[in-house]
């Protein structure tokens, strides 16, 4: 009989998986301002390097969740993450920015086949509450650390070599993870061989897509726009047909009717909103340190350490708190620290403020994370049939990158806005028109105006486009704080009302599911 893995070596394989995917968010991120500099990637160039991964992952993620559950969990996690690192190292070739958006899409079909695996592999083996919430409360933990390396990694590189270095190296470390994977994941699928849902799987891959890239274009757009109107409208009909699809199919890849579960529906908007949160937060936050605060890339990922450290802490215990004293209370305080942390920062952010009141500020939102994201995962995946645990896991991370999608498109125009209607009553009248256009681009292109007039013995000048630059970027960021912060606490109270505190009571003996073929020793 072929030895069976540990459980132990199981976690440490599926918690790696995750974390490379995990990585990619804030490895990338602290390497767009040297894209702007090297590359002469626009803003809107700079949203789609991000984008294009989030929105390819997010259209793909119900369909590869189902596509798992029904051919097998493991060989789709390999097979992702091949794609996802192959994708990465041939991005760091691309010359052009319209290369580099094009392997980041790819990167973001590897990472839609790799994520629901990681989280539907890790409730097959884990199967009691408090073996799954443990499980899962340091599967949430890797997001902390990847936060933390991920800065820390990239700025590394950043000051060694070129920014195709922070793409090349997830090539290797993605293919050491896949033979972890192969040696240690034992083979998950559902043994009742459904047919597949061919509409559903259409339609939800096209309702996700709509609705992401009509986010995504609806700032330079117009959120008023015919063209956001339309394509709102177009995904509103898309979903609705997938719901009448879904109701309506003999085999529904989706069983729509576990959104009347509060402990499923009410948990997904809390983690819609915390990463709301969170993406809107690295895309503001990262900017302030290189461009206000100086801070070189390496020193960015460094002075993130305290939000990534308290991700991880508050997943871990969150979980376990959840367990204790109900999952309503704890997410309900995680959303409320997020909110304080956002009205907080929205009233002393500036340039001069001291590290130590940014670092408690960070301490408090990673804390908020923490207890909001890994428990209301925890009650996610509680509430999902084991052998739709790919298809639960893929709604999961579907709410998370559309929250995150939404964050950077709302926070972002919230800021963009305000920041070019402030530079434009700021700037010096004598600035040619050209150079003015250019600064309202970005801070780090207001920035580079400033540079280029001092290199040519106007200090003066640049220094008054500097100044402008960073109250445009404050006022834009404190109201940018100040609307993130709002959602949060809507977020809050919507978790106080409606999410269960625990889930209905269970049996007495906990029997192992019959619908997974995970399996795996003690621990």
């Amino acid at each position: 009989m072929a030895r069976v893995p540990s459980k132990p070596l199981v976690l440490a394989a599926l918690l790696l998986a995750s974390f490379v995917i995990n990585l990619d968010t804030t490895l990338v991120n602290v390497a767009l301002p040297t894209l702007t500099r090297e590359l002469g990637t626009s803003t809107s160039q700079l949203q789609w390097v991000v984008d294009a991964y989030n929105l390819v992952f997010a259209a793909l993620l119900l369909t590869s969740g189902s596509l798992s559950d029904r051919f097998g969990r493991k060989g789709m996690l390999m097979a992702g993450l091949l794609v996802f690192g192959a994708a990465s190292f041939v991005g760091g070739f691309a010359g052009t920015s319209a290369e580099l958006i094009s392997a980041r899409a790819v990167m973001g079909l590897g990472a839609a086949m790799t994520f629901p695996a990681t989280l539907a592999l890790l409730t097959g083996v884990f199967t009691s509450r408090k073996e799954r919430a443990l499980s899962i409360g340091l599967w949430g933990a890797t997001a902390g650390v990847a936060i933390a390396l991920g800065p820390i990694v990239g700025g590394f590189l950043l000051e060694r070599y070129s920014w195709s270095s922070v793409f090349y190296v997830l090539g290797p470390v993605s293919l050491a993870v896949v033979a972890l994977v192969a040696r240690f994941v034992p083979r998950s699928r559902n043994p009742v061989h459904h047919r597949l849902d061919h509409l559903g799987l259409v339609l939800s891959a096209g309702f996700m897509g709509l609705l992401v890239y009509t986010i995504i274009e609806a700032p330079d757009r117009g959120w008023s726009s015919a063209a956001s109107l339309g394509g709102f409208a177009g995904a509103v009909f898309l979903l609705a047909a997938f719901v009448l699809g879904e109701r309506r199919a003999a085999e529904p890849m989706l069983d729509v009717r576990l959104f009347q579960d509060m402990r499923f529906s009410a948990a997904s908007v809390a983690v819609t909103v915390a990463f709301f949160t969170l993406l809107g937060f690295i895309f503001l936050i990262t900017q302030y340190f290189q461009f206000v605060r100086t801070y070189s890339p390496l020193s960015t990922g460094v002075h993130l350490l305290p939000v990534a450290v308290s991700v991880a802490a508050g997943s871990t215990v969150g979980t376990r708190l959840a367990v204790r004293i109900g999952t309503k209370a704890v997410v309900t305080a995680g959303l409320a620290l997020q909110a304080a942390f956002y009205f907080w920062a929205a009233g002393t952010l500036s340039p001069t403020l001291g590290y130590g009141t940014i670092a408690a500020q960070m301490v408090v939102y990673g804390l908020g994370m923490g207890l909001t994201s890994a428990p209301a995962t925890e009650s996610i995946m509680g509430a999902v049939p084991v052998d739709k645990a790919g298809v639960g896991s893929a709604v999961n991370d579907s709410t998370r990158l559309l929250g995150g999608t939404l964050g950077v498109a709302v926070i972002g125009s919230v800021y963009a806005t305000l920041y070019g209607s402030r530079l434009t009553g700021s700037l010096p009248a004598a600035l040619p028109s050209a150079q003015t256009d250019l600064a309202h681009q970005s801070v780090g292109a207001a920035f580079g105006v400033a540079g280029r007039l001092a290199a040519h013995g106007q200090a003066p000048l640049a220094g008054v486009v500097r100044d402008a630059a960073i109250g445009a970027f404050d006022h834009g960021l404190g109201v940018g704080c100040v609307v993130a912060g709002l959602v949060a606490l809507g977020g809050a109270l919507l978790a106080a009302v409606f999410l269960p505190a625990q889930p209905p009571r269970q049996p007495v003996s906990e029997p192992r599911p019959t619908g997974s073929t995970v399996s795996a020793a003690g621990w």
